[in-house]
């Protein structure tokens, strides 16, 4: 009896060894911030270091060339692409938001900044910033939950998991004005079979004369495309979530939904406030195509987002003084989520049980 019950207080000792190392796993790796009855239950040995214990190792370590011109010529094709097709043109805008320029460019007179004042007070203007807000937010949450739910079910089957992943994959590599002109297609009212489903249960889905409709079609186009690009990085961040913690989870009773909703979403939150700024900076500039090839702003220009705006004022109406103002905007805008994704997202996010 007395061997027993060595016995099973060493097999007990493993296991809280073994909860131990997972816990230790989760305040090391992912920022887990223990509470002080917590810490005291943990050996000493499994806690991670400070940040500012000097015993710490450097994580990289900086490349060093012999010569200057090596890391040059390694990086001019990209410099020299980024200078061609970004800067310059981007300057260029800029200069030109302050002028302007009549249609055929023979003469120029700088305005100042009565391009931006006319802009701004302009209905049509914050007509169409209406609508690619609205058109932002229903995309990254289409776009998001899809992906996150895809990610989610991909991970739990065991047989075909590779060529489920791959199929899903697929809509990536299309491109976004042949995905505009399948979506197109397939929600067309008289050839379309999606939209002759929703008329046969009493829909009269027409987005050439209705403008939700319309709407509701970009987004569908839009977020089918970036459904792929959102669950490469879900899958990753799942994988990554440390299957110690959630087998202890396991072992305490948690079902799957609790495992995910407890565990796997707060460790993978960097993530998804990544793919959130993600998802608005394509909103904002990469579903020109999509638009352009699905409903060409219509109708009376009821998905005419920002970035198709800045494309009509420019080669539609030959308004060049309206059209730069715009990009300039939404220059701006971009480099402000871009900011606050870096400087304020990813500081504020931490993991406390």
């Amino acid at each position: 009896m007395k061997k027993m019950r060595q016995n099973k207080e060493t097999e007990n000792f493993r296991v809280s060894e073994k909860r131990g190392n997972a816990l230790a796993v989760a305040a090391g790796g992912a920022g887990f911030r223990l509470r002080p009855p917590l810490r005291r239950l943990l050996p000493m040995r499994l806690l991670p270091k400070s940040a500012g214990d000097g015993r710490a190792e450097s994580g990289l370590k900086r490349a060093h060339f012999q010569e200057w011109r090596l890391p040059f010529w390694l990086l001019a094709p990209q410099l020299f692409i980024l200078l061609l097709f970004f800067f310059i043109p981007s300057i260029r805008a800029l200069i030109q938001a302050f002028q302007l320029t009549d249609p055929f460019g023979a003469t120029t007179q700088w305005v100042g900044f009565q391009n931006f004042e006319r802009l701004f007070r302009s209905n049509v203007y914050w007509s169409s910033a209406q609508v690619t807000l609205i058109f932002t937010l229903a995309q990254n949450l289409l776009t998001l939950s899809v992906a996150l739910l895809l990610a989610f079910a991909s991970n739990h089957i065991l047989r075909g998991r590779g060529a489920y992943r791959t199929v899903l994959l697929l809509p990536y590599a299309i491109a976004p004005a042949i995905a505009g002109i399948m979506l197109a297609f397939l929600f067309n009212p008289r050839v379309g079979p999606v939209a002759h489903m929703l008329q046969g249960i009493g829909l009269d889905w027409d987005p050439n004369r209705n403008s939700w409709h319309a709407l509701a079609l970009i987004v569908m186009a839009a977020s089918w495309k970036h459904i792929c690009y959102n669950y490469i990085f879900l899958v990753a961040a799942l994988l990554s979530v440390p299957q110690s913690i959630l087998e202890s989870a396991y072992l305490d009773g948690a079902g799957p939904i609790q495992r995910f909703l407890r565990i796997s979403l707060p460790m993978i939150a960097p993530t998804l406030f990544f793919l959130i700024v993600i998802n608005f900076v394509y909103g904002l500039f990469e579903t020109f195509a999509i638009v352009d090839a699905t409903t060409r702003g219509g109708p009376a220009g009821a998905t005419s987002i920002l970035v198709y705006k800045v494309y009509q004022d420019g080669f539609v109406t030959l308004d060049l003084g309206s059209s730069a103002a715009q990009s300039v905007v939404l220059m701006a805008l971009a480099l402000f989520l871009t900011f606050a994704q870096f400087r304020f997202v990813e500081r504020r996010v931490n993991y406390s049980v």
